[in-house]
């Protein structure tokens, strides 16, 4: 799952893990699902229940650690791991 509150952004690395796969068309990564704010990707991880979700740190809402804490709290999606996906190289963005 990618979130990220830049739609251009989201379409663009959903792209690129596309393309992991290869010509050949074999699925390496499935992206099941993308939002752009701490309400929607609080929502799609209890629906998905991915097994990534690549998180903006920054998004309308209160973050990406917002939406780690909701959605731990919800007990939605207990195997969901999160990584980090930020242009910023400010270490306070990542480092937490």
């Amino acid at each position: 799952m990618v979130v990220d509150d830049h739609a251009m952004f989201r379409r663009g690395v959903i792209a690129e893990l596309g393309a992991v796969g290869g010509a050949a068309g074999a699925e390496a990564v499935r992206v099941l699902g993308e939002a752009a704010d701490v309400d929607e990707a609080v929502a799609a991880v209890a629906a998905y229940r991915p097994d990534v979700v690549l998180l903006d740190v920054h998004l309308p809402g209160g973050g990406g650690v917002e939406v780690m804490r909701r959605a731990t709290t919800a007990g939605s999606s207990p195997g969901t791991r999160y990584l980090a996906l930020s242009v910023s190289d400010a270490a306070e963005d990542v480092i937490g």
